[in-house]
């Protein structure tokens, strides 16, 4: 399976989704699935933004139609009436089969998200190119509770959008970096699943974004590793 892994620097405005259609239009016949980052179709620090870039599902057409043509899982904050929700969206053979709503919702130190968005509640597990898929969205996967639950979803594939800030910064690198490198290795070896995880680069309002996407085999290997700080879009052999 060829996996496409588009480490972009979303910015803060509704101009994202004309970019990811570029992205995905110069990847569809060589990949089977493209994974964007979380919120990649609004950027991060939306706050009130939420209002006016917030998506409905509606307006996500060009994405259905594209998905006839080749897998695209995608960050993204959505619209229903007014509660807002940060998604994971996965689409396929002209369909959007998968919604995750994003649990855990952080709400501390640079994080404000409980403030604007409204959690879920559940994780799933399904079919798609004949593997199970699961969906996460970022602070999801820091929860022991959260891995229990993949374990018993049992997936073949595990699909992780991010938008870590870059902290932590030391003579032997980013600790943050180590802590979700940490995470995703137990995570894939406790599923016995392949983990993609794609975070985005940037900056916004002081905040940078560090990259280093990734995929982990089911043993907990890490396979193939993009540049921090830069944005990549980069297909692998999964």
């Amino acid at each position: 399976m060829r996996v496409t892994l588009a480490q972009t620097s979303p910015k803060l405005n509704r101009s994202n989704l004309e970019e990811v259609i570029k992205i995905i239009e110069a990847n569809k016949t060589t990949t089977d699935l493209i994974v964007f980052p979380e919120l990649a179709l609004s950027g991060y620090l939306l706050q009130d933004k939420l209002h006016e870039d917030a998506w409905n599902e509606s307006e996500l057409t060009s994405l259905i139609e594209l998905s006839k043509d080749v897998d695209i899982a995608i960050g993204a904050a959505l619209r229903d009436g007014d509660v807002f929700r940060n998604c994971g969206l996965y689409f396929t053979q002209g369909k959007l089969v998968a919604k995750h709503m994003k649990v855990h919702l952080p709400n501390y130190g640079m994080f404000e998200e409980a403030r604007y968005f409204e959690g879920g509640d559940s994780f799933e597990a399904f079919e798609a190119n004949g593997k199970r898929v699961s969906l996460l969205v970022c602070e999801d996967l820091w929860h022991k509770s959260v891995h229990e639950e993949l374990i018993g979803l049992d997936p073949d594939l595990i699909i992780v959008h991010v938008a870590s800030p870059a902290r932590g910064f030391g003579d032997d690198g980013l600790s943050i970096e180590k802590s979700w490198y940490e995470i995703i290795q137990t995570v894939a070896c406790e599923c016995s699943a392949q983990l993609v995880f794609v975070n985005r680069v940037g900056f916004e309002d002081g905040l940078g974004f560090w990259g280093g996407s990734c995929v982990v085999d089911e043993k907990g290997n890490i396979k193939e590793q993009l540049a921090k700080f830069e944005t990549v879009i980069k297909t692998v052999e999964i």
